[in-house]
């Protein structure tokens, strides 16, 4: 993922310097040295960390502290805030209106993901209650009609789009002019990608600017150019003028710092992130929640939406939870949720401290482990499926049959039962504890966003100091503080219980491969990460 390398040097170097029994200016220095050093390896601009050493420093000034101050969190908060400085330009992004015809126009260099980010913005606009239309300008590239109209046809987007007309400008002024008079409320257009060097092409976008008029322009910015992205940025602004940014491709292994100098030397804030190759994967942006994962606070308020907008099939389970029950379906269930959620880095960084934890843990090393697990689960019948387990013990040749028809082992099978087993003690638990008023069902109402945002506030406030787990926060502690908010599993899909879900997330990944000492993480859980897994 990109900048989960810059997150981790980022948590490891504040980890160490909550362990320091003296703060001091040699202490500090040694931190800002490490941030530093992480920052310009990632490739933001040797300027801007100069500046930020420089601003923290001179923030902090620990010689005019008096005693009474808490050093550490002064110095933790400062950081934390000159990061998301960092990445805020204080700009509101566009926000289209409903009922009129709002024009966004995309720009950037070949390669950027640019048209495939068109559809995903499409996708994120209507599934929030827009009519969109994608209008394909691009008539430079070869392909790049029909690579529109795949993605538009896929993700269900009326689209506009010539194989005749060579004039990328006449192109765009039909398509905007044929869906205002459908009344479509955001009309993308879609344009050449180019270079800065490439003069005729920047002239030909100032063009179709010029006749189309658009409500905003988005550059997209691909994250794995590196130090580059600045100086293409500050190119397209100049000609086009841009109002939001679209960082792309963010799920690679780049470095990814280019973006963040972009954003500086342009004063235009990111819009989204693209975290994918699926029409879904578009994240919008927000400075305090992206400083927040890279510091290893998580997300708690992207997990929530994230699993919100999953829509996961919950309602069996969570009735059977509330029994004390747990059937082998119920975990085929959950694990066909888990494979929904996304790769393992992306809620992992959500998940405060859980990063730190899972890394060297290879998305798709752990996909094909959930993979094997269903394919175990789908070679059993009905009755196994619908059994407590027992039915293995009392007839071990089941297990033999199984592996033989899911093209896996017998030591598999038992890896797969084994985390049934465990899972399903945790629903005797929470069943008690749902009776005892010890914690909040799955009917529970929805955390508010403020409700979110203090849990979040509590973690970049005092979340690193203090450390007891990577980023510093007492994941058992921050669990409990969860384990009430529960989301409406129980009417009929949504999201179950926040303690629940993190019990039985963290009790797959213990089926992953052994990440041994996470089954603290669901309170009520203890030992869901302690699955054999394979060595």
């Amino acid at each position: 993922m990109v900048l989960a390398d810059l997150g981790r040097k980022l948590t490891e170097a504040v980890g160490s310097f909550t362990k320091s029994n003296v703060v001091d200016d040699k202490v500090l220095d040694g931190l800002l040295k490490e941030i530093s050093t992480a920052l310009l390896a990632s490739d933001v601009n040797v300027k801007l960390v100069a500046n930020l050493r420089k601003t923290i420093k001179a923030k902090v000034n620990l010689k005019d502290q008096p005693a009474t101050v808490n050093k550490k969190k002064l110095i933790q908060k400062t950081l934390y805030d000159e990061l998301v400085a960092l990445v805020d330009p204080q700009v509101e992004p566009f926000k289209p209106k409903k009922n009129k015809s709002n024009i966004i126009m995309f720009v950037g260099l070949q390669g950027s993901g640019k048209t495939t980010t068109c559809t995903k913005l499409a996708r994120y606009y209507e599934a929030r209650g827009f009519k969109v239309g994608l209008v394909c300008a691009d008539t430079f590239r070869a392909g790049a009609f029909d690579q529109l109209k795949q993605n538009a046809a896929k993700a269900g987007i009326p689209y506009f789009g010539s194989y005749t007309e060579t004039d990328p400008v006449i192109v765009a002024q039909q398509g905007v002019t044929t869906f205002r008079k459908k009344r479509f409320e955001i009309i993308i257009v879609d344009t050449s990608g180019r270079h800065s060097q490439e003069r005729e092409l920047f002239d030909e976008m100032s063009q179709i600017q010029a006749a189309i008029k658009p409500d905003q322009t988005i550059m997209v910015l691909d994250s794995t150019i590196g130090q580059s992205a600045e100086m293409q940025a500050k190119a397209f602004k100049e000609t086009a003028n841009f109002g939001a940014i679209i960082v792309s491709k963010t799920d690679g292994t780049a470095a990814g710092g280019g973006a963040i100098s972009a954003v500086a030397a342009t004063g235009t804030p990111i819009a989204f992130m693209g975290t994918g190759e699926h029409l879904t994967d578009l994240e919008k942006f927000d400075p305090q929640r992206f400083v927040g994962r890279l510091l290893g606070m998580g997300d708690v308020q992207g997990l929530f939406e994230h699993v919100q907008n999953m829509k996961l099939e919950n309602k069996d389970t969570m009735k059977h939870i509330q029994e004390g029950i747990f059937t082998v379906r119920d975990l085929r269930d959950q694990l066909t949720n888990i494979m929904k959620m996304g790769p393992l880095s992306k809620m992992a960084g959500m998940i405060p401290g859980l990063g730190q934890m899972t890394q060297g843990l290879d998305d798709e090393d752990g996909a094909m482990k959930l993979k094997r697990m269903l394919f175990i689960c789908d070679s059993m019948n009905a009755a196994e499926l619908d059994s407590d387990g027992k039915i293995f013990i009392e007839q071990p040749t089941r297990m033999t049959r199984i592996a033989r028809g899911s093209g896996t082992s017998v030591r598999e099978v038992e890896d797969v039962l084994t985390q049934h087993r465990v899972m399903a003690g945790m629903a005797k638990n929470m069943s008690k504890m749902k009776k005892s008023g010890a914690m909040g069902g799955p009917g529970g109402p929805t955390p508010s966003r403020g409700q979110l945002a203090a849990m979040q506030k509590k973690l970049q406030s005092g979340g690193l100091a203090g450390a007891k787990g990577p980023g510093g926060m007492d994941i058992g502690e921050m669990m409990k503080a969860l384990g009430g908010a529960g989301g409406p599993g129980g009417a009929g899909g949504g999201m179950p219980n926040m303690q629940q879900m993190m019990s039985q997330l963290s009790g797959m990944m213990g089926g992953l491969g052994g990440l041994g000492g996470m089954g603290g993480m669901g309170g009520a859980g203890a030992g869901a990460g302690r699955g054999r897994g394979r060595r």
